[in-house]
């Protein structure tokens, strides 16, 4: 069994809500290592295969007040992912987001957000380090891989979008960060040969800061990620080339306050646990996925001021589909 043979799919974090979200990225097959939902598989594109992928990640937030007083009521975020594996290390992708985010009692915004670039160079350890080949049995999948990433993100959504009365909607509800941002990430992933896989990554995300057209500045908050995930193959079928794997998954965030005019923001930032599962289904060259995230544990700043942020969802679903060819 080689690379070649995987059928591979491509996983994304959701987009957290007005102006957070990163690329996780993974890949799974029929026989070898499973991949979660959140957290990023360290296991390749084949060398040269494309794979299309489409996420939606539907929110919804409690509202701590019964007055219209602007709470952000519902963020769901599309990515459109198109990936490309160089050769047996290194991986391209381009995903373009699109966005809808709505107000308590307003209209909101919708439209595509920034286009982010991503670049994975993909290694494994078997009596020392090397970058992962281009061919590998079920044993040597069984070895400990590896992936280091970075992404940037380019300000090519509308970071001025108004009111109906004129003035600038919240720049968090503006459908670019308004300057790019940068973003470096870690994974590890064990396979024990069998049905059970152990996935772990880390990654730091930095925004610069953005200039908007009623002369105020925004940078917002630096994100730092910790997740850890088990993946099990549930049923498997080579003859139909159909498997269903399970996933359970720990996802930490830590937000930094966002700076607004030079001014550390109130009620900005913080820090949450959250736990994922779903179910993965792959069939033939085709994977698709259902799950839900939920915020187990926060200690968000100025907690109780706090609307419409991490940490104070009251649903958020998780659906994606992907091809490979």
């Amino acid at each position: 069994m080689t690379k070649k043979l995987l059928l591979t799919t491509l996983l994304t974090s959701g987009a957290l809500w007005a102006h957070h979200g990163v690329a996780s990225l993974g890949v799974a097959g029929l026989e070898g290592p499973g991949a979660p939902l959140e957290t990023t598989s360290s296991q390749l594109l084949p060398e040269g295969k494309f794979l299309a992928y489409m996420r939606a990640e539907l929110i919804n937030y409690k509202l701590n007040t019964p007055a219209y007083d602007g709470e952000m009521e519902t963020h769901n975020y599309f990515s459109y992912i198109l990936g490309y594996g160089v050769n047996s290390y290194f991986n391209v992708y381009a995903t373009v987001p699109y966005f809808t985010k709505q107000e308590e009692g307003s209209v909101g915004t919708s439209g595509f957000h920034d286009l982010k670039l991503t670049g994975v160079l993909g290694f494994k350890y078997d009596d020392g380090f090397m970058l992962t080949p281009g061919n590998e049995s079920l044993d040597d999948l069984e070895d400990w891989h590896f992936t280091a990433s970075f992404n940037f993100s380019l300000p090519t959504g509308n970071k001025d979008l108004k009111k109906p009365d004129g003035t600038l909607y919240n720049y968090g509800l503006q459908l670019s960060f308004g300057a790019p941002s940068y973003m470096v990430g870690l994974s590890a992933t064990k396979w024990f040969g069998g049905n059970t896989t152990l996935v772990f990554d880390t990654s730091y995300n930095t925004f610069t800061k953005a200039d908007y057209s009623d002369g105020g500045t925004m940078k917002f908050g630096d994100e730092i990620r910790f997740n850890s995930a088990v993946s099990y193959k549930l049923y498997s079928d080579q003859e139909k080339k159909l498997r269903i794997d399970g996933n359970i998954e720990a996802n930490f965030l830590h937000l930094g306050r966002d700076r607004e005019n030079g001014v550390d923001q109130v009620a900005t930032g913080g820090e949450i646990l959250y736990t994922t599962v779903g179910i993965r289904l792959f069939y033939q060259s085709i994977s698709a996925t259902i799950g839900a995230k939920i915020p187990v544990w926060k200690d968000l700043n100025e907690e109780n001021l706090q609307q419409g942020a991490e940490g104070n969802e009251d649903t958020r679903f998780i659906f994606t589909f992907s091809t490979l060819f």
